[in-house]
This record gives structure tokens, sequence and C-alpha cells, in this order.
């Protein structure tokens, strides 16, 4: 008799812990190998979205931006079967504001792919 194995759950406590202490190596745990992250922005439009393509370089991004002197807050996470969607907001130390919202697919517990859509205050 065979038992089938239950799928591995997407661990929302890391995701909160790696967003609201900024580290980006419990972030990175986050994603599979051949996981692809989407981001778009006034910057980069949906059009001509950044795509990263790997945990290399999906980790480069996570540690610049989780090395940045700024706060980051976990406002929302809904996991749905293969799916998470997360909120995030970040406040810079001179009081800039950041907002992003994000989808993602799941396999075992862990992302796959990701399009994520932010938008900062503009300084005057």
């Amino acid at each position: 008799m065979a038992t089938t194995a239950a799928p591995t759950a997407f661990d929302t406590a890391a995701l909160r812990e790696g967003i609201e202490h900024r580290n980006a190596e419990t972030l990175l745990a986050l994603y599979a190998d051949d996981a692809e992250l989407r981001m778009v922005d006034h910057k980069t439009q949906p059009s001509h979205p950044l795509v990263m393509h790997g945990r290399s370089e999906i980790g480069a991004m996570l540690s610049d931006v989780y090395g940045r002197e700024m706060t980051h807050k976990l406002e929302q996470v809904l996991v749905q079967g293969d799916h998470v969607a997360f909120m995030e907001s970040c406040v810079y130390p001179d009081g800039v504001k950041v907002l992003c919202t994000s989808v993602a697919d799941l396999r075992n517990g862990r992302i796959t792919g990701q399009t994520s859509i932010q938008a900062w205050d503009e300084q005057e």
C-alpha cells in the first residue's frame, strides 16, 4: 500500500520573519531553485517588467532591498492551495513610503512564480 505525503505548506511565519527582520536569506529559502519573479512599477511597466530568474538573481534583489535602512511590515498574507498573496509596506528614514503587493504560485511550499506590483511616494 503506497502512502502519499501531505503537501508542504507555505511558511507564512518565515515570510513575516524575513520581511519584518530584513532577513534576505530567510526570504530566499521560500523560493524554488527555478523560481521567476516579475516586478512591475512606474519604471518597469507591465509591458516590460523586471524579470528575475532563479535563486541567484532573486537573492541579489532581496539582499539589496532588505539591506537598505528602512522598516518593512507584512500587512496581509493569504494562502490558498498552491497560491499565496501578500502585501508589504515599507518606510525609509526620510518618510518615503513604499507599498508592494505580490501574488505567487507554489510548488511543495516554495514560490515558483511571483508577480509584484510596487508604488512609492515621489520626493518633491
